[in-house]
């Protein structure tokens, strides 16, 4: 668990960069197990439109939601708290892998499944996450 974070830029639906309040250090999180939609066209999104047969432009527009969800729940200068797994520390571009504990003790990872701004990803297991998935679906 680590303290003392706040968060410096929300990238997309679930990449954030945050700064430690005092020793300034930077990094990326990765919030674990789920996969937000894009928010510019790349190779990701390519990948995206033809595993799921929607439009790029579509899929776009999810992305841009996801992050806009986030900036609203979780604004620059807020303060989170990071909880790591002790497995899956890093993903595949070594960012590292988290979920985001806000103030007042809510999950950033569960607020986005729980309201369909992502989806649960099976490469980061974690079976609660997939939960929150399905009751979205429902909703």
């Amino acid at each position: 668990m680590e303290t003392h974070w706040q968060i410096e830029e929300v990238l997309d639906g679930d990449s954030i960069i945050i700064c430690h309040r005092f020793t300034g250090l930077r990094k990326e999180i990765r919030l674990y197990g789920l996969d937000a939609p894009e928010v510019k066209i790349n190779r990701k999104m390519k990948e995206d439109e033809e595993k799921s047969s929607l439009p790029a432009q579509l899929l776009l527009q999810f992305g841009l939601q996801s992050l806009h969800f986030v900036l609203s729940v979780a604004p620059p200068k807020t303060v989170v708290t990071i909880i790591t797994e002790q497995e899956n520390y890093y993903d595949y571009w070594n960012r590292q892998l988290g979920y985001v504990i806000l103030p007042g003790g809510l999950c950033l990872n569960e607020l986005l499944l729980q309201n369909g701004y992502a989806k649960a990803t099976p490469q980061y297991y974690c079976g609660q996450l997939a939960a929150y998935q399905m009751i979205a679906k429902r909703n």
